[in-house]
């Protein structure tokens, strides 16, 4: 027959060796959690730094498109000012086709 002392030694010696070999995992898992925040860090650093490149190009589209829309403006007043029946005929025409175009549907 089995003898306690012996099971309980047996016992004692497997749990010690389970112990050893989840204290030896976990050790080598810190280094591994701590190498993969690390390279979280990194890829949310170019994340951010690529939004930030992003935004300000944007921005500066946002100025050149804002330029662009009051040349533009300008230039049909002054169209508009110098050639004001041929503007109205143009605005007829546009009215004309649009309502053919809205009517068509």
């Amino acid at each position: 027959m089995n003898n306690p002392a012996n099971t309980g030694t047996a016992t004692q010696r497997y749990s010690t060796s389970a112990h050893q070999a989840v204290d030896k995992l976990a050790q080598s898992a810190y280094p591994a959690a701590d190498r993969l925040a690390g390279d979280a860090h990194d890829v949310v650093d170019r994340v951010a730094s690529l939004a930030a490149t992003a935004a300000a190009r944007i921005e500066q589209k946002t100025g050149q498109l804002s330029a662009a829309r009051e040349r533009l403006g300008a230039s049909c007043a002054g169209y508009v000012r110098d050639n004001p029946i041929t503007a109205l005929g143009i605005a007829v025409a546009a009215g004309y086709l649009l309502s053919r175009l809205i009517a068509a549907r």
